[in-house]
């Protein structure tokens, strides 16, 4: 049986309206199960919830919160395939690709249990007044926790894990495509010892609404969002009228850079990576590739290749490579960019079709001499479509890489790591993938410059979003 309602305050409850909404699975179109849409009584609820448990689990010490954290890692680890399961039924993404989020998104269950025992501070002297100054870091109270359907497990993690170990309750509203996986990991919490109170989920198709009035909440103290730059835009002029901490992690528009004298096997391999994790529907994703004028044909040889030898297919069959897309709105909106593009001069070397039949399907296409004016090279594809274009030298392709609002990630493909590091530090994005098609670590500070965010979630910096700083000056 799925998880399917919402959970306040330790309770599963249907809220106050009654209402619901259908869940689909992307595959066939069929309905999975009916989730309960959350009111905005129930946030009020939810907000009252986590404030009344703000106290108790800040005053924890920081090793119970750890302790915590590390047996839900654990716990999580051990239904990774019922988790994958349910990512696939409800996101569409291959059992690979599922298998490959949960074990992500547990992993900053470990990471941040680690972390929690470490939060830095420091005693000095002022100089001119021979103050002692002491510095340390409080959890900064109930955060709001707003996530994506792309990753609904990872997201979710990559937000709660570290706000936990900051000492904050939160309050989460997850994607209306993908509630299940969200609400699948309570009892996870719940087994490892999260008292009531500290974690509430409210999926709702009163999105806005919902967001604003949590936001609204004179207890509420921080806004940490995933999602597309336009909404973080609304959500940060919401988080400015009530001086709220934002944590947003918005767009993308990844360049991808194959210089001539990169290992083509390698970078072929990268850019599989790169491109079709998730299949396409990452913010990570690479979106324009760029293709040295003097390796474009061998390397385009190599990824056609590589991208024609995929299997589409429901995701829980074996075998399977990629699965649908999430929903009919983003089917279509790749299936626009590739006739525009395609009208507007590039060359379709790979797919392109749009499949007879049900699910949400798109197939693996390569666009080859892709021109600037094409809508995908200025917008996120989110989808299994390659825009490749070429250049001819190294200030070209970072002007060129830079020539976009956004400024999430770069990947570069070189045989000279003295280029690649004098390249990487050109390029404006807050990560850089150098000969890897892949940069996300729990490990890692994630983010991004420019339009596509601020802060960092991973690495110490996530558990920092969470948290305040107080300095204590006295005489002694």
């Amino acid at each position: 049986m799925y998880k399917n309602d919402l959970y306040i305050n330790g309770q599963w409850r249907p809220g106050s309206s009654g209402e619901r909404f259908d869940v689909l699975n992307p595959a066939d179109e069929t309905v999975i199960t009916n989730v309960a849409s959350a009111t905005l009584d129930d946030a009020k609820d939810a907000m009252d919830a986590a404030a009344a448990a703000f106290g108790p689990w800040a005053a924890k010490t920081p090793r119970a919160r750890a302790e915590i954290l590390r047996k839900a890692f654990e716990i999580m680890s051990s239904q990774l395939e019922d988790i994958a399961r349910l990512i696939t039924l409800e996101n569409g993404k291959a059992r690979g690709d599922a298998m490959g989020e949960a074990t992500y998104a547990a992993e900053f269950f470990r990471w941040f249990s680690e972390e929690a025992v470490r939060v830095p501070g420091h005693m000095g002297m002022a100089p001119a007044t021979g103050a002692r100054t002491l510095v340390h870091h409080k959890p900064a109270g109930v955060s709001i926790l707003v996530t994506p359907w792309n990753y609904p497990a990872a997201m979710g993690t990559r937000k709660i894990a570290p706000a936990l170990a900051a000492g904050c309750p939160v309050v989460i509203k997850p994607a209306s495509e993908t509630p299940l996986t969200m609400l699948a990991l309570m009892p996870i919490l719940e087994e490892a010892g999260v008292p009531a109170g500290v974690v509430s989920v409210l999926p709702s198709t009163q999105s806005g609404a919902m967001v604003s009035t949590l936001m609204n909440d004179d207890r509420a103290r921080v806004v940490s969002f995933t999602g597309s730059t336009g909404v973080g835009r609304i959500l940060l002029k919401s988080a400015a009228e009530k001086v709220l901490k934002p944590a947003m992690e918005l767009g993308g528009n990844a360049p991808f850079i194959v210089f001539e004298d990169a290992d083509l096997d390698a970078a072929a391999d990268g850019l599989m990576m790169a491109k079709m994790r998730n299949i396409g529907e990452a913010c990570t994703a690479a979106n324009r590739v760029f293709l040295h004028e003097d390796i474009a044909e061998a390397f385009t040889a190599k990824y056609v290749e590589r991208m024609a030898a995929l299997k589409m297919g429901n995701g829980l069959e074996e075998g399977v490579d990629i699965g649908p897309l999430v929903n009919a709105d983003t089917r279509d909106k790749v299936a626009e960019f590739v006739d525009d593009a395609v009208t507007k001069g590039a060359e379709l070397r790979l797919g392109g079709q749009r499949p007879n039949g049900p699910g949400f399907f798109y197939p693996p296409t390569v666009l080859a001499n892709v021109p600037q004016n094409a809508n995908c090279v200025h917008d996120e594809i989110f989808g299994p479509v390659a825009a490749l274009q070429t250049f001819k030298s190294e200030d070209e392709v970072i002007e060129r890489a830079n020539a976009t609002e956004y400024g999430l990630v770069s990947y570069l493909f070189t045989g000279d790591l003295k280029r690649g590091l004098s390249v990487a530090e050109r390029l404006e994005s807050g990560m850089v993938g150098l000969n890897r098609g892949l940069v996300s670590d729990p490990a890692a500070p994630f983010g991004g410059v420019k339009q596509s965010g601020l802060g960092r979630e991973g690495g110490h910096e996530g558990m920092l979003e969470f948290m305040e700083t107080q300095y204590i000056s006295t005489l002694w």
